[in-house]
């Protein structure tokens, strides 16, 4: 089965209650890490790769790196999506590449830094939906900036974001907005700014409503409940492989990701997918580095990788049981890009607001 939209993962999800993380990918140990635990409990799978990742990788690496998945998992339906797409061109060459979603961030101008107007957000998002759903792809968007009500910062990592001082407004979706944005760009999922921000840095303490704002959600989900909405930035951090990282000549901070119990509360509120890459990272690195101290004489890749391997797996499968994806992959049929392009042009996918039905 070729790689399935976006869409139908998230409308399941929608239906049935939970939510799916969605995991960056950079190489071949990631994507057998997550299939491996997708496949342990019967879950759904999004990966995706930033502009980062795809020049690190290689077109062409990356993609056969999928097929390969979907060959070794037939039964499991993936998708493959573009994360932060600056600009129309970077996802229409992810499209071109078969990925079969793509993130327009037009939060930002085309530099991935600068922080753009409404309106530009709108023209540049509904340009991308056109061209997508005329294929079958289907399109994230974002409304407001990522970046920390803690610090009042933006940050940036992997290239993409605003570094410097924004304000509350900014770093906070307004409900209002999001309503008129999905109305004119008809985007099949949004991400929301809530406080949350990439890498492991996010917060100095456990975060409350103050710095993390679960409640901006639920506001949202009430003007757009048939809406799948998205956090960016949601990995938690998890305080044994910060230790372990240092125990092995590691010298990470304390620091504080957003709490399981604080994302499976947005799931409640509509979220549908929830973006996970730090949390990953550090397994990877707790293993790498527990590997090597523990054998110093040895120089066989492969002796650091299967241990990376299985310890973000075990990272990926328990956010598969926290955040209710498990036991829904074998539920999903798959349905092709092209079907769902058919649904697309017979308005059948038709973004429904309280204001379109007049509520």
């Amino acid at each position: 089965m070729a790689l399935v939209p976006l869409r139908l993962l998230l409308d399941h999800a929608a239906e049935h209650g939970y939510g799916i993380p969605a995991y960056n990918v950079n190489n071949m140990e990631q994507i057998q890490a997550i299939m491996r635990a997708a496949d342990e409990t019967d879950s759904p799978v999004i990966l995706q790769a930033s502009r980062g990742a795809r020049n690190y990788a290689g077109e062409n690496f990356l993609r056969h790196l999928i097929l390969a998945a979907i060959e070794t998992y037939p039964e499991i339906p993936i998708v493959m999506h573009q994360d932060h797409g600056n600009a129309p061109s970077t996802c229409y060459s992810a499209m071109k590449n078969n990925f079969s979603s793509v993130m327009m961030d037009g939060s930002l101008e085309a530099d991935a830094k600068t922080p753009a107007s409404f309106d530009y957000n709108v023209s540049t998002t509904s340009e991308v939906v056109k061209v997508a759903h005329a294929i079958g792809v289907s399109v994230e968007g974002e409304l407001g900036c990522l970046g920390s009500l803690e610090t009042g910062k933006g940050e940036a990592e992997d290239g993409h974001g605003f570094e410097g001082a924004l304000s509350h407004d900014q770093l906070l979706t307004d409900p209002d907005e999001a309503v008129e944005f999905v109305e004119r760009t008809q985007v099949d999922a949004l991400a929301v700014a809530i406080g949350t921000s990439h890498g492991a840095y996010k917060f100095t303490r456990k975060p409350t409503g103050e710095v993390l704002a679960i409640s901006r959600i639920e506001e949202i989900h009430r003007r757009l409940p048939n809406t799948h909405l998205v956090m960016h930035g949601s990995s938690s951090v998890p305080e044994d492989l910060i230790a372990l990282i240092n125990q092995n000549g590691g010298a990470i901070p304390e620091t504080y990701g957003v709490p399981v119990e604080e994302i499976q509360k947005g799931i409640k509120s509509g979220v549908r997918k929830i973006n996970i890459d730090t949390d990953c990272r550090l397994a990877i690195t707790a293993a790498v580095r527990e590997a090597l101290f523990s054998n110093p004489k040895e120089f066989d890749p492969r002796f650091f990788l299967k241990p990376s391997i299985k310890y973000m797996q075990k990272v990926c499968a328990d956010r598969y049981q926290q955040f209710s994806a498990a036991g829904n992959a074998s539920k999903i049929k798959q349905v092709s890009l092209e079907d769902y392009a058919a649904k697309y042009a017979k308005g059948e996918l038709t973004a429904v607001t309280k204001k379109t039905v007049g509520v």
